[in-house]
């Protein structure tokens, strides 16, 4: 910016605050205003108390005749009090040292979804409550009922017994963009109907252990008790559910993640129709493919699921799947990476096929699998032997056969794959394969003994990564070897 000097400072201070309160206007125009969205959106968000049916507490067991001292309010003992015995024995709150201590109260959010009285939260906002109070924003209170809940998923869906209620608004989650407006409502540490605004930081995010939901990642303010509460577009859609917090301190730090409304739906309408929810499953461990990996398999660029392991049994061994396989898209969507393929599969019609791309030694094909339903405790993330040993030189690591207790502890078949007794500084060093490990497949091509190991390595190409797959106690994972050109 050029700014010219006339007779004294006047002209250039005039035009520096000329250009800093027209620079104030125009950032002021460009801000959203949420006040009409609030006023007519608020109604339908909802505070949601639940209580929980005391527990017996060790003072139950203390001997009849046994009498507690009386401590001061402020005694530091009455901590002590609370953590073993669930209150202190005199003081606010405190009751009998042998009555059966406190009920459990905790504090969400939730909106309604239909005037006849259904409404949304959080799983873990009614978990294990004996009793759940709904309070609307005229003061009402109703009891509501749990009509069901999904704990993958972190949703559930309560009733309660009212007419021509404010509801709100539902908008599809894929026509959100990242950099996009949101704002939030809901009951911060009990404060009910505060309201909340950022954007979008990112989609499709996954944490851990929450493999089948792609979170929407944004900077708006979340605290304990937004729980369950709607996420808004500028539109007044809600877009998604409030449902956690990234933090060290319990508060909120920059991070806050919510579920896709348009998955939630889909949950909510299964429960209304079955009252339980059924997710698809393909039956097959995956990973990330790095860039080291994607150059060993010949991809162009690092994206899909990798495949460690086939489950036995799975609609995915029916189907012929192999380990090593890469799956590139499934009914047509591609994978963007290990973390992108639960949420697909988990959505998908039970017992219907669907078509399911894969790059199998360096050639595409489409597979057709037919999708199961997912058993409980499934994830989709994730005779005698020889005494001789060998030194794989070009590596760096010294094999040998694996025992037939060796095997059955690992959990392995009965044949196939070499141990890892030492590694070296070397290729195998960093590609990260450790002392302990079962190497099952080098270069796409299955171990069967040590002699097998020997050749692999024998013909293993230099500057070049290559595939190798290996089996630990947590399961198996593919890593990637490169030998060095002027090996």
């Amino acid at each position: 910016m050029r700014i010219f000097q006339l007779k004294g400072h006047k002209v250039v201070l005039a035009a520096t605050f000329l250009l800093f309160f027209g620079a104030m206007d125009l950032q002021a125009g460009s801000l959203p205003d949420f006040t009409q969205m609030v006023e007519k959106y608020s109604p339908a968000v909802v505070n949601i108390s639940t209580k929980q049916k005391p527990k017996k507490s060790l003072m139950d067991r203390l001997p009849p005749n046994y009498k507690i001292p009386d401590l001061p309010e402020d005694s530091p003992l009455n901590d002590l009090f609370r953590h073993f015995f669930g209150a202190p024995p005199h003081g606010p709150g405190g009751g009998s040292p042998h009555g059966h201590g406190f009920e459990g109260q905790s504090l969400g959010s939730g909106f309604i979804i239909s005037k006849d009285g259904y409404l949304m939260t959080n799983h873990h906002v009614v978990d294990w409550a004996d009793e759940i109070i709904v309070r609307l924003s005229d003061h009402r209170e109703f009891k509501a009922e749990l009509v069901g809940s999904d704990q993958r998923s972190d949703i559930a869906l309560l009733k309660i017994d009212a007419d021509d209620l404010p509801v709100v608004a539902i908008n599809k989650t894929k026509e959100l963009k990242v950099g996009e407006w949101v704002l939030a409502i809901g009951s911060p540490f009990g404060f009910d109907h505060s309201v909340t605004a950022g954007i979008v930081s990112a989609k499709g995010r996954s944490l851990p252990r929450e493999n089948y939901v792609p979170f929407i990642q944004t900077d708006v303010a979340i605290n304990p008790g937004n729980s369950g509460g709607p996420l808004f577009n500028l539109n007044g859609e809600v877009v998604g559910i409030n449902s956690q917090i990234y933090s060290r301190t319990g508060g909120f730090m920059g991070l806050s993640f919510a579920i896709p409304i348009d998955m939630a739906m889909n949950v909510v309408e299964q429960i209304k129709e079955k009252g339980f929810v059924t997710r698809g499953w393909l039956g097959v461990l995956i990973q990330d493919v790095t860039r080291e990996l994607a150059e060993s398999f010949g991809l162009s660029r690092p994206y899909g699921a990798l495949v460690s392991q086939v489950q036995p049994g799975s609609p995915s061994e029916k189907a012929g799947l192999q380990t090593g396989d890469v799956i590139l898209s499934f009914n047509g969507d591609e994978v963007a990476n290990s973390a992108a393929l639960p949420p697909m599969v988990g959505a998908s019609l039970i017992d219907h096929p669907a078509a399911v791309e894969i790059l199998r030694q360096g050639k595409r094909q489409t597979v057709e699998v037919v999708i199961g339903a997912l058993p409980e405790d499934a994830s989709l993330s994730m005779g005698g032997a020889g005494s001789h040993s060998v030194r794989g030189n070009r590596i760096g690591v010294k094999v040998r056969e694996l025992t037939s207790e060796e095997r059955d502890q690992l959990g392995l078949e009965a044949t196939g794959g070499v141990l890892v007794d030492e590694v070296k500084a070397g290729p195998a060093q960093e590609a990260g394969v450790r002392k302990g490990d079962v190497i099952q497949m080098i270069n796409n091509v299955r171990l069967k003994d040590v002699a097998d190991f020997k050749q692999q390595v024998k013909e293993l190409p230099a500057d070049k990564s290559v595939a190798v797959l290996v089996y630990r106690r947590h399961g198996p994972i593919f890593l990637a070897l490169r030998l060095p050109k002027n090996e």
